[in-house]
């Protein structure tokens, strides 16, 4: 498919947030008739079942949405959903990763892991690295209407997620610098992927929060894209008489905002040459981290893949695995028992590389986006989805699941790499994962679970450089500001220091 028509249908497909500030204006009759016409050619003609009385507003905000919709493919999405094929009976091959598309810190030796951190600084010194941050979640779950990055998990410092994912940019730009012994700044650009009703709020707070001391034209926040929801009759749901009913296109819509944004097109200009793409929820995550940088660029891969070892043989994760001769995720449910349960070694599970959304890209890959992105597939979430009734106009708030909405992940890509251009880095769950998927009192992955992985990853990083830590009470850890240490390094000159915990390190020696 040429690009041109992959551009278009990805327009069409992919509603973008108007200009702020753009004048409103009332469509043209022409305009109309002929959109109007393309909908009821597709059995969606319902959308304009109130456009004729809707004031100026109401008709421009309506014609821009459908404008932004191609109905005949919507069907195609639609019918795909809702009557999948049938499954094949040829059951998959799936064997975890190949050794030469793998490594590991659990055991890789300190000489290795410094040649891949030196070579990663080399790079971000260069000017080469940027960042995607995947943030377009709500901390509803959390009790919060809030984007979930604007958190705040209980720190003794008070610190949000983005406030500690724009202090580990910070310094790993000092630490690149320094490595350089250059005078000039190293830049790690940081492009923040918000949704529809995390825009907004996301921009006002790092405008709040001066951009985390970060400079403002180095942070670009942009907006994914969002689909229809559907009826379970293939119908196009309408939220309001003004309004389609969306929900944004999931995590793997990634790839199609950084091309509709202009986000990557920023990245050309600014000579990036590698990616690294992670989730705001991830307390732990190694901003831009050097080793992961270092690792992917020496493997001369397009995608590779950050993964910690999976707990115990029936935890609910994803695995990353080598499916039918590609690399893929498979969840937990597609795998039998003997298959979770089976060993390479005495304790240690044969697949056990356990998926945590943290990815790197070279820009080579993300410059041919237009020709895979149309093929990625599109996943079904049943929902109980309000919607407007489109013949009396009343509000209906459904007590099943009456719809679907479309997501992509973005892990859909993988299985479009040969294995040779993907690789796997196995990491310490305890150093760099630390979800928060869920409220306070709930069993694991909430505040209280983030906010102790901080405190112990400090403690430990602490009694590494030879300090004392003494817990008083059942109180324990010690945060350890990422301004300060970025991965547990330049913390020597408090070697032989008595800290008691719970303490926070602010400042470093020259400060104090």
């Amino acid at each position: 498919m040429a690009a041109s028509m992959v551009n278009s249908l990805l327009e069409k497909l992919h509603l973008t947030s108007p200009e702020h500030g753009a004048p409103i204006q009332e469509p043209g009759a022409e305009e109309v008739k002929e959109i109007r016409e393309k909908y009821e050619k597709a059995n969606q003609g319902h959308v304009f079942a109130f456009y004729d009385e809707l004031d100026t507003d109401g008709k421009a905000a309506l014609f821009d949405q459908l404008s932004n919709f191609d109905p005949e493919h919507v069907n195609v999405l639609a019918d795909k959903a809702l009557h999948p094929p049938q499954p094949s009976d040829q059951q998959p091959s799936i064997e975890p990763l190949p050794e030469s598309a793998t490594a590991s810190l659990l055991d890789a030796s300190e000489e290795q892991q410094d040649e891949w951190y030196k070579a990663g600084l080399d790079l971000i010194a260069k000017n080469k690295v940027a960042v995607v941050l995947l943030a377009g979640g709500q901390g509803t779950r959390l009790g919060s209407s809030d984007p979930k990055g604007c958190f705040d998990i209980g720190l003794p410092s008070k610190k949000s997620l983005f406030q500690l994912q724009a202090e580990r940019i910070w310094k790993v730009q000092q630490l690149a610098k320094h490595h350089a012994s250059t005078s000039d700044e190293s830049v790690v650009p940081w492009y923040v992927m918000t949704s529809g009703p995390t825009r907004a709020p996301t921009e006002k707070f790092f405008k709040d929060h001066d951009y985390f001391g970060l400079s403002k034209e180095n942070v670009v926040i942009f907006e994914q894209g969002v689909l229809p929801c559907i009826s379970n009759e293939g119908k196009i749901l309408m939220e309001s008489k003004h309004k389609v009913a969306v929900a944004p296109d999931g995590n793997g819509g990634i790839y199609q905002a950084l091309l509709m944004s202009g986000a990557r097109d920023d990245m050309r200009k600014r000579g990036i040459e590698h990616v690294h793409a992670y989730c705001v929820d991830n307390c732990l995550a190694r901003v831009a981290d050097p080793v992961f940088i270092g690792f992917s660029s020496a493997k001369e891969v397009d995608i590779a893949t950050k993964v910690v070892p999976k707990r115990a043989a029936n935890e609910p994760v994803g695995l990353i695995v080598q499916k039918n001769g590609r690399p893929d995720v498979v969840e937990y449910s597609e795998i039998d028992q003997e298959m979770a349960e089976a060993k390479d070694g005495p304790d240690r599970l044969k697949f056990r590389a356990a998926n945590i959304v943290n990815h790197y890209y070279s820009f080579k890959f993300f410059e041919s986006i237009e020709e895979w992105s149309y093929k990625l597939p599109h996943h079904v979430a049943k929902k109980k989805i309000p919607y407007m009734d489109t013949e009396t106009g009343e509000t209906v708030k459904p007590d099943k699941p009456n719809g679907i909405k479309l997501e992509q992940f973005v892990f859909d890509v993988f299985p479009f790499l040969p294995m040779d251009k993907f690789a796997c880095l196995e990491v310490d769950r305890k150093e760099e994962f630390s979800p928060l998927k869920n409220a306070l009192g709930t069993a694991e992955d909430n505040p209280d679970t983030s906010k102790q992985d901080i405190m112990e990853q400090g403690a430990r990083w602490l009694r590494n450089a030879g300090a004392i830590v003494v817990s008083e009470g059942s109180s324990a850890g010690v945060e350890i500001s990422p301004l300060i240490s970025y991965g547990g390094e330049g913390l020597d000159y408090l070697k032989g220091r008595e800290i008691r915990a719970p303490a926070v390190i602010e400042r470093s020696k020259s400060e104090e």
